[in-house]
């Protein structure tokens, strides 16, 4: 690959080497400049320009991600549409990402163009969730590094996969001593089912019996004639060695001990055994929080089909403080994506709509422009109107100036009114405000303005499909002829950096800063474009 600053004329089928606006058009870099793009950087007086062109040996930057991203992925993945060199490998089922790291390692060392990242090993992903991403760092790598790459990955005929969970059927016994508490029995069960139906199983037998080893020993006996894949032991005391009442019980109901305790805290004390052929947890106190903790860690990967040995609970040691103390703020187990309540974690094909209403209208002399009727129906009705009938959910309507004239206008939308009294500090505040409004579920939002009455419901229709298709196009930006327009799709990866902007000024800067998430989306006319601040553009839409 060449980098050179050429005469316009020779710069057809090249690579834009910078990103850059010209003439009001927005220009990324990386772009192929095709006949078009010359002729309208030649009409702004640009003669020269850097670009980046490709030799015989190379293979573009989208080409070798996803030739890398084919041969990376595997069982129960999918990859996403390559874009800016960048391949996003996505989870089809719920389960554990799986790997070998060795692998990983080695493809990184390959060319530093040339990069790999994934999530953690056997961390729990659910569908959709991205697992891994191939990005290409320059415009272009060699075939010769691209074809090592491809080589090297599948050597692993699966290289990153999931492993789904496993629908069993599981037996859940606890055991009771004088003075614990039926509330106790009933709150076990309740936390132990809720995992357990969240893992995709389901608690098929519920038992309780004394604690006391012959008493284990029969209720374990009666279990292993029935139809159960997965066997758990709650005990009313803790197990503290390998000759307890709970070991001892398994033993003598005709199973084995295969390992006793766990470099994981909460969760040192589980004992893993076997029944015949069932396999068989005691799971310690920790195990009747809903919080997460090292029978969880083994419960997954028992459900995932993993191996789960002396040799994998031994090395489990790292990453293993799991419990609270005041050096980490937020816990791990808080942390986790699979703690959150299943109301709390976002769904990838929600995408809530804001509309930025709050605004003074100076420009537009005394009258409000939202109110302001066009073609039968006001600013505000069209703009909620459009965006209920795209289908986003739910509806944020961000007041200021004239509330209550706004929202007696929209008086039978189901909608989230978001009141800013601050917007006489400038749009970001208004932003700010209908971002706080998103529920945690969604995954995404556009931002929308008030007054664009020739936005059409196609437009978002068209930026929500783009997003879920791949839901690793993260900023989607509507276009026109090559001019980027509104409104846009933000993921919610990028609420807290939105946020942070002030005065009144929109998003278009954060926009630039991380032009490598943009996704282009091309629509069919400029309604995109066009918004209404004043009189005379009015009177233009009036008379057009």
């Amino acid at each position: 690959m060449k980098f050179s600053n050429l005469p316009l004329k020779d710069a057809e089928g090249t690579i834009l080497a910078h990103s850059q606006t010209i003439d009001g058009k927005h220009y990324r870099k990386g772009q192929v400049l095709k006949t078009i793009d010359i002729d309208n950087i030649a009409k702004a007086g640009i003669e020269k320009i850097v670009v980046a062109k490709l030799e015989s040996n190379d293979v573009s930057e989208n080409d070798a991600a996803r030739r890398i991203g084919i041969a990376v992925s595997g069982n129960n993945t999918r990859i996403g549409l390559s874009n800016t060199g960048r391949v996003n490998v996505f989870a089809t089922t719920n389960g554990l990402i799986n790997f070998d790291p060795k692998i990983i390692n080695k493809i990184n060392e390959i060319d530093e163009g040339i990069t790999i990242a994934t999530l953690n090993l056997h961390e729990r992903v659910s569908i959709d969730q991205i697992v891994a991403t191939i990005k290409i760092i320059p415009f272009s790598v060699t075939e010769i590094k691209v074809h090592k790459t491809e080589t090297l990955a599948s050597k692993n005929t699966s290289l990153v996969e999931v492993n789904s969970f496993q629908n069993c059927k599981i037996a859940l016994l606890q055991t009771e001593l004088p003075g614990l508490q039926k509330k106790v029995i009933e709150k076990t069960s309740s936390v132990i089912g809720s995992k357990i139906i969240d893992l995709g199983s389901v608690i098929s037998q519920d038992l309780i019996c004394k604690h006391e080893s012959d008493s284990i020993a029969e209720c374990l006996k009666n279990v292993s004639e029935r139809d159960i894949d997965l066997i758990l032991v709650v005990g009313a005391s803790a197990t503290t060695d390998r000759r307890d009442v709970i070991p001892s019980g398994i033993i003598s109901g005709g199973g084995k001990i295969e390992h006793f305790g766990m470099p994981v805290d909460p969760g040192n004390l589980l004992v893993i055994g076997r029944l015949k052929n069932i396999p068989l947890l005691a799971l310690p106190g920790s195990a009747r929080s809903p919080k997460k903790g090292g029978n969880d860690i083994i419960l997954e990967r028992i459900l995932a089909n993993l191996p789960v040995g002396k040799k994998q609970i031994r090395s489990m040691g790292i990453g293993g403080l799991l419990k609270e103390n005041p050096a980490r703020p937020l816990p791990r187990a808080e942390a986790a994506p699979q703690s959150q309540k299943k109301e709390a974690m976002p769904v990838i094909s929600k995408v809530a709509g804001i509309i930025l209403a709050a605004g003074q209208s100076r420009r537009m002399g005394s009258r409000n422009k939202l109110l302001i009727e066009i073609e039968g129906k006001t600013m505000i009705r069209h703009a909620v109107d459009i965006m209920v009938n795209a289908g986003a959910s739910p509806i944020i309507v961000v007041t200021g100036h004239e509330s209550k004239e706004v929202r007696d206008e929209l008086k039978d939308i189901n909608a989230i009114f978001a009141h800013n009294p601050k917007y006489a500090d400038g749009l970001s505040t208004s932003l700010n405000t209908g971002l706080d409004s998103v529920p945690s579920n969604c995954a995404a939002a556009i931002i929308s303005l008030g007054d664009m009455p020739r936005l059409k419901s196609n437009h978002l229709i068209k930026l929500i499909d783009t997003f879920r298709a791949d839901p690793g196009r993260e900023i989607c930006v509507p276009t026109w002829k090559g001019k980027r327009g509104n409104p846009v799709l933000w993921t919610r990866k990028y609420f807290g950096e939105l946020k942070q902007i002030s005065g009144d000024i929109g998003a278009k800067y954060h926009i630039e800063e991380n032009s490598d998430s943009v996704y282009e989306v091309e629509m069919s006319d400029n309604g995109i474009l066009i918004d209404i601040d004043s009189p005379e553009g009015l009177e233009q839409l009036n008379e057009s």
